[in-house]
């Protein structure tokens, strides 16, 4: 798994997951769990495999993120 954004803001990665999502990209949300508790202090981090990361990139970037 490799780091794909990094993000404090619960609506933008709400947004790429489901961006991520329609391009049937799978994907994975580290530290939720302490995101949500300490709400702008520990960022989420948004994972995608390695071989999947160019086109995460691409289908972010297309969604205008």
């Amino acid at each position: 798994m490799v780091e794909l954004e990094r993000t404090t803001d619960p609506i933008r990665l709400s947004v790429m997951r489901s961006v991520l999502t329609d391009a049937d990209i799978e994907h994975f949300v580290f530290d939720a769990s302490s995101g949500a508790l300490l709400q702008g202090v520990i960022p989420f981090r948004l994972m995608v495999r390695e071989s999947d990361i160019e086109l995460a990139r691409r289908a972010l970037i297309e969604a205008g993120l």
